[in-house]
């Protein structure tokens, strides 16, 4: 058996993470603590640098490389995957600086864990066999994990850690238990040999495999934390840190888009049908409860966290279209893009309203916001309104392309109920945005301006003048889905 030396130059941006990381971790023990910003700066610098390298990569891809013996490709899912979680990332972490430092957070240990979990998502972009997409999903998880108990003197916080990491190994389990009997059956562990010999095998083999791709499927919902995988997704983005919750809305989607490409996608096109039909049941009920159970929600955290599962069953509509329509994965793609977009941006307005001695973590707190900030208002007004899918902001034409590619799928019963919950779902967006206008402030906050450092404001600025210009000018990011999701 001859060894094949891997194309090394092609998992640059990761091995430049890797390298980067654990220089960090050493240069941060020896630092001492009014010195935290520099492994702030690094880890930033880290981020920029990797972003630079897969840009490279992505203007100079023609063709697929794949190496490592099969276990890793590169193409133009895979780099522009790692180009929008390398941007979600840099743009958490400006927002986590402020709260960490507030609320007395280990500042070193957070940037570090959050690097290394941006290591495992980009393995997991570009993981094209069975054994690197369950590393790199297990490198994310346990970063998070010890993430979310980063607060170690709050109960509720070590409460929603140990929820997530005793779901969470459920849930590698069962995609590891999927992943065996695939791999039992078919004795592939690359997903491209895995598809081709699918294609062969007969109708009892078959029953075998879709048997395992249940637990697998099992393991991805969990991930995006759809129905009916979501139960922890209200507990651990109400108990976790709003630093780490917005973390773990944003950047990890993504990751989790790619793998679900990779998985059903391109490793199993011959159970198409099968798997259409379960990702339909659980979008419908994720649209559901999800946005059914946010309106009942006066905790905003919880109430976005039912928004994410909303949201995830949108997302899903991509995959059941994509087989039936030419822009049904697109869709996906730009619609998980533009939502963690959003989603990030609202938890950074809430973590920057939040106090050591107050959490900000209730729709009332937002009574008045226009008064003590216009500015900050209007910005989560933009969050809100594309989240709802207003016009013009980003969010329309990301609930129009997937409306499009289901019609075009001749699947239009299930575009209208998806049309159905977003109307309901708007109330609860647009509730958000008539405590900020219409309703006075706190006696607490009356007469208390927000004070908001100028690069936070202008990151803040960036987030929501994007909702809305993606919105005007979304021609450039969906040809770069679709070009990727083909």
């Amino acid at each position: 058996m001859s060894f094949i030396l891997p194309i090394f130059s092609a998992a640059m941006p990761e091995l430049f993470v890797l390298c980067m990381a654990s220089l960090i971790l050493l240069v941060d023990v020896f630092l001492p603590e009014r010195a935290r910003i520099i492994t702030y700066v690094l880890v930033q610098l880290t981020l920029i640098g990797s972003f630079l390298l897969s840009a490279a990569e992505y203007r100079d891809q023609v063709e697929p490389i794949i190496t490592f013996s099969g276990h890793y490709i590169l193409d133009k899912l895979a780099v522009l995957t790692k180009l929008f979680l390398l941007v979600a990332s840099f743009f958490a972490f400006i927002y986590a600086r402020h709260y960490t430092k507030e609320h007395h957070i280990a500042r070193g240990e957070y940037y570090i864990l959050g690097l290394f979990a941006v290591l495992g998502m980009q393995i997991m972009a570009s993981a094209y066999s069975f054994l690197t997409i369950y590393l790199g999903l297990e490198l994310v998880s346990l970063s998070l994990y010890a993430m979310v108990a980063l607060q170690k003197k709050s109960n509720v916080a070590t409460e929603a850690a140990m929820k997530y990491f005793i779901t969470g190994a459920l849930a590698s389990g069962f995609l590891l238990y999927g992943i065996s009997i695939v791999y039992g059956v078919t004795g592939k562990i690359s997903v491209a040999e895995a598809a081709g010999f699918l294609q062969t095998v007969s109708m009892s083999q078959q029953g075998i495999v879709l048997f395992g791709l249940i637990f697998m499927m099992a393991g991805l919902l969990f991930k995006l934390g759809a129905i009916p995988f979501h139960l922890w997704v209200p507990d651990v983005y109400d108990g976790a840190p709003t630093s780490v919750t917005l973390f773990i809305a944003s950047a990890p989607k993504i990751a989790a888009f790619a793998i679900a490409m990779r998985i059903l996608v391109e490793a199993m096109p011959g159970l198409v049908i099968p798997w259409t039909h379960i990702l339909t049941v659980c979008a419908v009920l994720s649209m559901f409860f999800g946005n059914v159970l946010a309106i009942a929600q006066t905790n905003i955290k919880r109430m976005l966290a039912y928004s994410s599962i909303a949201h995830m069953g949108y997302t899903l509509l991509g995959f059941i279209a994509g087989p039936h329509s030419q822009q049904g994965y697109s869709a996906g793609m730009f619609y998980i893009t533009t939502y963690v977009l959003v989603a990030a941006g609202a938890f950074a307005i809430i973590a920057l309203l939040s106090k050591p001695d107050a959490e900000f973590d209730h729709i009332d707190d937002l009574r008045g916001l226009n008064e003590r900030n216009p500015w900050l208002a209007f910005m989560m007004l933009l969050l809100m309104f594309s989240m709802a899918g207003v016009p013009p902001t980003v969010g329309f034409f990301a609930k129009l392309g997937l409306l499009e590619s289901l019609v075009e799928a001749h699947l239009v019963w299930l575009a209208a109920l998806a049309l159905l919950f977003a109307i309901v779902g708007a109330y609860y967006y647009l509730r958000v945005i008539m405590y900020m206008y219409f309703e006075e402030p706190k006696r607490a906050f009356v007469g208390t301006p927000l004070s908001i450092s100028p690069g936070v404001m202008a990151a803040i600025s960036v987030n929501g003048a994007a909702a809305l210009l993606l919105g005007l000018f979304p021609s450039a990011l969906i040809d770069m889905c679709r070009i990727s999701a083909s």
